[in-house]
């Protein structure tokens, strides 16, 4: 979680008391949080991980033959199962020197950087345990750098958010620094349903975990098993939102953040938003952020894409 507390309660009981009721993705990834969004990738509903993985194994040679980077810097890396591709790739031309895995949780950043390091010799790690969409101004700075942000973690933010923090983003590249940026494309709704209401009820678990994370900052008395997962796609906004549905009347009580409010029951409150893309919408998003495309790549079902770009 970002380091000021002050702020991230703040925008904890601005989101609740707004109507609907909202909490942020970000509260999300605490330990357990990250080990369901791992599980979760592996679920046969869920196509974006492998998707991207296939085009990834496919393309991460001409990635790196393009951008030439010597420090691979990583918004949001997770297990970075996928990123071992493009340090392979790195590798391969002789020109891998640093990575810097930036994530929330300081255990994943901690476990990725000591595989890696036994994985990839004379390789240099620094890793960065903030909230990328608070802290970018903490990127170290390094010489050809390649920044990537893969999953469609983009799509959690809303369109005008997205295009911010990709300036924002742009502005701590030098020029001719390239970005990789991962989307999850428009497609048949009933195949975006699917991959975020899994059978298993993972995804279910993983909503209903933000829950115990805003119970554990702030004293609070949510009871997850009291709110039903609901994930619905909106046509008009393109993007996934999901909800956690409250069963029963229920009164919450959230000291941290001086906050008391009765749920009714069926009142819902949003905890993401996944935003699909198309290739128009790509290009306009990076080029209002100043780069310029320099190669886009997607998978023979155009489920996923990713999109290379370089700092002018």
């Amino acid at each position: 979680m970002p380091e000021d507390p002050r702020a991230l309660l703040e925008s904890l009981r601005e989101g609740l008391t707004r109507s609907p009721r909202e909490i942020s993705p970000r509260f999300f990834y605490d330990d357990v949080g990250s080990r369901l969004f791992e599980e979760i990738t592996r679920l046969p509903e869920y196509y974006p991980t492998r998707t991207e993985e296939i085009i990834l194994r496919a393309c991460a040679e001409d990635v790196v033959a393009r951008s030439r980077p010597e420090t691979l810097i990583e918004l949001g890396p997770g297990a970075a199962v996928k990123t071992r591709l493009l340090l392979d790739a790195m590798q391969k031309a002789g020109s891998l020197r640093g990575y810097v895995p930036f994530d929330v949780s300081e255990s994943m950043v901690r476990r990725v950087a000591n595989e890696l390091l036994g994985e990839y010799v004379d390789l240099e790690v620094h890793g960065v345990v903030a909230d990328f969409a608070e802290h970018l101004d903490r990127l170290p700075r390094r010489s050809r750098q390649l920044c990537i942000f893969l999953g469609g973690t983009i799509g959690n933010f809303r369109p005008a958010e997205a295009a911010h923090f990709l300036r924002r983003l742009a502005r701590r590249l030098s020029p001719g620094d390239h970005f990789l940026l991962g989307t999850d494309l428009v497609k048949p709704v009933a195949r975006l349903e699917a991959a975020y209401n899994d059978a298993a009820g993972v995804t279910a678990q993983f909503n209903r975990n933000v829950l115990r994370v805003v119970n554990r900052l702030t004293g609070g008395n949510f009871d997850p098993e009291r709110f039903e997962h609901r994930a619905v796609y909106n046509v008009k906004a393109a993007w996934i939102e999901m909800w956690l549905r409250s069963t029963e009347r229920q009164s919450v009580t959230l000291p941290g953040i001086d906050l008391e409010f009765t749920i009714d029951r069926g009142e819902e409150i949003l905890t993401e938003v996944s935003a699909k893309y198309d290739r128009p919408r790509v290009d306009a998003l990076v080029a209002a952020a100043g780069l310029e495309q320099v190669a886009f790549y997607t998978d023979p079902e155009n489920l996923f894409a990713l999109s290379l770009s370089r700092k002018l």
